[in-house]
């Protein structure tokens, strides 16, 4: 049975599942950029310089606990893992909205990342054991696309929930789904095709000679140690960690920075801030039908990046008092910075096979929350001290000119050597 045939049971049954998965984690982790931009500085007490540490510290609970819980997903179950995210981080996601004081929104933002950190790396390798070569970019699009599409939508109903009830009720209820969504996703999963009740034996065969036969072209890395240090993952890494600098400071500081640019409400800031997602969801959607084409990963991403960098340039030189042009601009950077996420996720399990790439994905994307957490915090800081938000634009250009250099530099993938006989 060819693998095509495949497709649409899998694509169908299992892509739901991932995108929504995936886009609860996105709202729990980004409505904090809603709280900010509608007073909950001022309820709290909390300064400019504390506003940017809390917005950031998420990441730094997300960077520290990526690979125990890749580690975890690859060698046990990444059903299991999820399930107990959902819970924890809905939970904690909720709590945020009857904090007092400032040590408890600390501690509760850097849990809320120590629960989600091990999420995306999971979800990666669960679309390694389902997708084939010529179907991870597309599948990885579909999961990462709960990034600006929950944006999109989230932008629009946090701006009404906050209008109508405030920034506590905002977080309680959008904190309730994930944990009701967790025992729907208990009941829906199987870890592996060999598990899975709605696939016939002939598919699950199939299926698994396929994915068996692609492993067979990639050079033997016999432990997370020798991956870790390979020349291609330590670029990557770095790549990921600049690249992050620009999507996250443009993410969490976005509706501050527009309502910075020009006097509107938090409905209206909620409406202009879900464009730039829109835009993203269509850009990432034909390029990773591109990449998957055509079969090649760089050529689509350093060219986004690029023009992402290009826009933020472009927004600095036009400055603050052409808003409109401006915010055309930041639309551009962000469908440009995210078009790539297909792409890029690809690379890792076509250059390193099934025992340790799950680990490599978790250590490259550890460090793009760390450069989560070094944009949120430097762009929410650099916001507040020049009350422009003109040298962020001009901090994150150079982050993602860096990243497009890396992913110049990283070389085609090794394969093993075939046998003499």
């Amino acid at each position: 049975m060819s693998i095509a045939k495949l497709a649409p049971k899998r694509w169908w049954y299992i892509m739901p599942i991932i995108f929504i998965s995936y886009s609860l984690a996105y709202l729990d982790r980004a409505n904090f950029s809603f709280a900010s931009a509608a007073g909950i500085n001022t309820d709290l007490g909390i300064t400019k310089g504390i506003s940017s540490l809390l917005g950031a510290l998420f990441f730094l609970g997300y960077f520290f606990f990526q690979i125990p819980g890749a580690v975890y997903a690859e060698r046990r179950s990444v059903r299991t893992l999820i399930f107990w995210c959902l819970v924890l981080w809905g939970v904690f996601a909720s709590l945020t909205g009857i904090v007092s004081n400032i040590p408890m929104l600390m501690a509760i933002r850097f849990a809320l990342g120590v629960v989600e950190a091990a999420v995306m790396p999971a979800l990666l390798i669960y679309i390694s054991n389902w997708f084939t070569k010529a179907e991870r970019s597309r599948a990885n699009t579909f999961l990462i696309l709960g990034n600006p599409v929950t944006v999109l939508w989230m932008s629009v109903v946090s701006g009404y929930l906050i209008n109508a009830f405030g920034w506590r009720e905002m977080f309680i209820f959008e904190g309730i789904p994930a944990v009701i969504w967790a025992f729907c996703w208990w009941v829906l999963v199987n870890d592996k095709p060999a598990q899975a009740k709605w696939l016939s034996e002939d598919e699950k065969q199939a299926l698994q000679q396929q994915l068996a036969k692609e492993q067979e072209g990639i050079k033997a890395v016999h432990n997370y140690a020798e991956a870790f240090r390979s020349r291609n993952v330590i670029i990557l890494c770095m790549q990921y960690f600049a690249w992050s600098i620009g999507v996250y400071g443009f993410v969490l500081w976005l509706p501050s920075i527009l309502r910075n640019g020009m006097e509107m409400g938090m409905v209206q800031a909620g409406w202009l801030s879900a464009v730039p997602y829109l835009a993203a969801t269509i850009a990432m959607v034909v390029v990773s039908w591109a990449s998957d084409k055509l079969q090649n990963r760089k050529i689509f991403v350093w060219p986004l990046l690029l023009i992402g960098a290009l826009a933020f340039i472009g927004s600095y030189l036009l400055g603050a008092h052409h808003f409109w042009g401006s915010y055309a601009l930041l639309v551009i950077a962000g469908a440009a910075m995210y078009a790539p996420y297909g792409p890029f996720f690809a690379i890792v399990p076509e250059m390193l096979p099934r025992n340790v790439a799950g680990g490599a994905m978790a250590l490259i994307n550890s460090m793009g929350a760390l450069g989560s957490f070094v944009g949120s915090w430097v762009v929410g800081y650099l916001n507040g001290a020049t009350g422009s938000p003109s040298a962020s634009y001009v901090f994150m250009a150079v982050a993602l000119l860096v990243a497009v250099w890396l992913t110049l530099i990283v070389k085609p993938a090794q394969h093993a050597q075939p046998i003499k006989a």
